[in-house]
């Protein structure tokens, strides 16, 4: 007698297509009919160059925008989402690469915003905060459920995006950059959690920029250009130069130190600089010292937690030190404003472009001049035409792909918008310029890109001081690594080291 036959969907299984799938903003076409399959109980890693419209087509699967052509079928009905709550009513959810949450509200209050658990009187919080508990421990995250988000780092914070999410209980969960701003160790804990839930049946969609992570954990890949789709094949058809070249059609190299002149005089003089926790009986930054010459890129690397964004946003006046000196071109710096830092010639690009670097409701060229805005104002008045002359300039250097400085910034691609940051405090003419994690989120192309645009700079005397968690852009770029480890510098090496010896300093385990 033969076995009856298993109902329901088995691993591999589409569930969801998209066919022929275009959209148009004005005159850009962010998508031009692209078919995508989402596969029962797998992983389908989607990459792609920023502006190559993996976004949008997420977006599009998960009710944010839609379509401006094309049609989604799900369980073999076509379906039009009209909004995300639709979508999610359907059993899709997504994590966006920006972060949405509400910085004023607590852990708690973000997981359930919008789905609150309602209990015989009203809405049940012990009940949200037993659950957000539970998925904070199965993400391995030590969060109280009531502490307000913006009192959370930014890889904490994108822990608790997971975690809504994964609140949801979703049979297709979208995954946008998700790992950007977490520590190896977390990356491992969602590679985890990832594989359980396809075990249970669960759809993923995942996108990165990190290439070799994301081969860890895929299925399939699918590979988007210009709004199209080049390349599509089971993992076991795929390695990293096949990524690599139906992306961007060539093999992208972060370059080298630019090399060829000599350092100038110090720019940028820090001495015994201590930052102390607030709410810890610990350091941050703990009795740090570092020159940086004009013309010099240095590079620091540390781990999660190491003092890195901390020191930065010293430096830049966004944190005032418990002790120590910031000298700029010799002139001491430490009691000024964050304004008053940038006229002096320092400025910072922020890990967090959407919260900290960009102002949503202003167009690309609003947001590039807005730091240099005392540069064309005149008395009561601004010149527009000096604004149009450096957004126009602006936007040729740093290479935007945008069509205006009249664009909304949120119609720009991660990469672009990072661009605009940079331009925006490049625009400043800096004799110093710190980069807080300048490549998060974006794609090898850009990162090239940035880094070439930052090399450039350099050899017009411009000083780099960047922080960075992949030891590839360390090698690559800088002509000196500083490694910090519990808020010091454990070591200092030039661009010949190892990529173990660095991994080693930071007290990092390094795979045999």
């Amino acid at each position: 007698m033969s076995e009856p036959e298993t109902k329901g969907p088995r691993r591999g299984d589409v569930v969801l297509s998209a066919r022929n799938i275009a959209k148009s903003y004005g005159n850009i076409h962010a998508l031009k009919g692209v078919n995508f399959d989402i596969r029962y109980g797998q992983v389908t890693t989607l990459f792609g160059e920023n502006g190559a419209g993996k976004s949008t087509l997420m977006k599009i699967l998960s009710g944010v925008v839609q379509p401006t052509s094309g049609e989604i079928v799900l369980d073999g009905e076509g379906v039009n989402f009209t909004s995300s709550t639709e979508a999610r009513d359907h059993g899709i959810s997504i994590i966006h690469q920006e972060l949405s949450l509400a910085p004023n509200l607590s852990v708690r209050d973000n997981v359930f915003m919008g789905r609150e658990i309602q209990g015989a009187t009203g809405v049940d919080f012990a009940e949200e905060e037993r659950q957000v508990r539970l998925l904070l421990e199965e993400l391995e995250e030590d969060i109280d459920p009531l502490t307000p988000v913006e009192d959370l780092r930014l890889g904490q914070q994108q822990i608790v995006e997971i975690a809504r999410a994964l609140s949801i209980d979703s049979r297709i969960l979208i995954m946008d950059e998700p790992t950007s701003a977490l520590s190896a160790a977390e990356v491992e804990v969602l590679f985890k959690v990832i594989r359980d839930l396809t075990a249970k049946g669960v759809s993923i969609v995942y996108i990165s920029h990190h290439l070799e992570e994301a081969l860890e954990i895929t299925d399939h890949a699918v590979v988007l250009r210009d709004g199209t789709m080049t390349a599509y094949a089971p993992r076991a058809e795929i390695d990293l130069e096949w990524i690599v070249r139906n992306m961007v059609g060539e093999h992208h190299d972060l370059g080298s130190p630019p090399s060829g002149y000599d350092f100038g005089e110090t720019a940028l003089s820090v001495v015994d600089l201590t930052v102390a926790d607030p709410n810890a009986g610990f350091n941050l930054v703990d009795r740090l010292s570092l020159d940086v010459k004009a013309g010099e890129i240095v590079c620091i690397y540390g781990l999660m937690g190491a003092g890195r964004t901390e020191l930065l946003e010293t430096l830049a006046g966004r944190l005032k030190p418990k002790s120590g000196s910031i000298f700029l071109e010799g002139e001491e710096i430490s009691s000024l404003s964050i304004a008053d830092r940038i006229a002096c010639g320092l400025a910072l690009v922020p890990e967090d472009r959407q919260r900290d670097g960009l102002v949503q409701t202003m167009s690309v060229g609003e947001n590039m001049s807005l730091a240099s805005i005392m540069n064309f104002t005149r008395g009561l008045f601004t010149s527009r035409r000096i604004e149009q002359s450096l957004i126009a300039d602006t936007i040729r250097k740093v290479t935007v792909k945008t069509s205006g400085g009249g664009a909304p910034i949120g119609s720009l691609s991660g990469g672009n918008q990072q661009k605009v940051v940079i331009g925006k405090m490049l625009a400043t003419d800096p004799t110093v310029l710190l980069l807080d994690e300048p490549s998060r989120g974006i794609d090898i192309g850009a990162k090239a890109e940035v880094f070439k645009l930052l090399a450039e700079r350099a050899r017009t005397g411009l000083a780099v001081v960047f922080s960075t968690s992949e030891v590839s852009e360390c090698l690559s770029v800088a002509h000196r690594i500083i490694v910090m480890h519990k808020g010091r510098i454990s070591a200092e090496f030039d661009s010949s080291v190892t990529k173990e010896k660095i991994m080693a300093a930071s007290g990092e385990s390094v795979a045999a």
